[in-house]
């Protein structure tokens, strides 16, 4: 058996590669089809540190985006929401698993085959979604923030895992099947909207796992799900170019101040305003849907 140090180093670098590969297919678009990636660049940078700061805190940036884009009206087609979504928060998300994933423990005959599911499962769900049509997903946009909403507010009030032993590094088992078929699941509904980070923690909690130890795992699969998922959408034309370069730019500074404050930030209150913000944008997304001819 090849040694863990040399499993997870490979992975690291399997992630730069993917990370230069995304930034190459951005390069492409914007200098052969001249797309706005620098339009509007300083809102876009704003919003891209918001939303991976917090999202490197566990709080996810899926909801916060989503909010952030239609308050300020950052893509006209909500029909490229959920691929925008996964395409601009891609390259923040690998620099995220990059300074994570050996921060803890976690045993690879975990890490590895629940993320090889999610990838699978983030593949099918750009061909499933790729005919609907803007109110098919204004509505389930709305739907994944409410799970999302319902997701948050439990873990605030019960804190699940907390109290869990750090000495559980995995799953065995029928356990670690049922999170191959759970990470399959949460692969396929990330290009819906859904963000994998507060299912995966409820998850891991259920299952006995310390939340810390979970994070690995949820960030290695959020990087390689979102580039799975971004190189798909491109190909498809369901991604909004307008300020992609300030969103992701942002993101990775957001990325990186998160990163120092990671363990004395208390998120509480910022769960709070999110689930506030989530829920207007849920009765937007409900609104639009409802509208005739969109």
């Amino acid at each position: 058996m090849l040694p863990e140090n040399f499993i997870l180093y490979s992975i690291q670098i399997l992630l730069v590669v993917v990370m230069i590969a995304m930034i190459i297919v951005v390069i492409r678009s914007y200098l052969l089809h001249r797309q706005p990636i620098f339009k509007r660049f300083g809102l876009g940078m704003l919003i891209g540190f918001i939303t991976d700061f917090g999202d490197t805190l566990g709080i996810g940036s899926f909801a916060t985006t989503t909010a952030a884009f239609r308050m300020t009206h950052y893509i006209d087609d909500d029909r490229k929401l959920p691929g925008t979504l996964n395409a601009v928060h891609a390259i923040p998300v690998m620099f995220q698993a990059l300074f994570f994933i050996t921060a803890v423990k976690v045993e690879l005959t975990t890490l590895l085959p629940m993320t090889t599911a999610a990838v699978i499962g983030a593949y099918v769900g750009t061909h499933v979604t790729k005919k609907w049509h803007a109110p098919t997903v204004q509505r389930v946009m709305a739907i994944a923030l409410l799970i999302a909403v319902i997701i948050m507010i439990v873990r605030m009030i019960t804190t699940p895992g907390s109290n869990n032993s750090m000495g559980v590094h995995g799953l065995h088992g029928w356990w670690l099947i049922l999170g191959i078929v759970f990470n399959f699941g949460i692969g396929v509904l990330m290009t819906m909207g859904l963000g994998n980070y507060a299912p995966e923690l409820i998850f891991f909690s259920l299952m006995g796992v310390n939340p810390a130890v979970a994070f690995p795992v949820m960030m290695l699969d959020a990087a390689l799900i979102m580039p799975t998922t971004a190189l798909n959408v491109i190909k498809m034309d369901r991604v909004s170019w307008r300020g992609f370069a300030g969103v992701a730019i942002g993101g990775v500074l957001g990325v990186i101040v998160a990163a120092k404050f990671f363990a004395s930030m208390d998120v509480d209150l910022l769960n709070k305003l999110i689930v506030v913000v989530a829920l207007w944008t849920i009765f937007g997304l409900l609104r639009d849907s409802m509208k005739k001819n969109v």
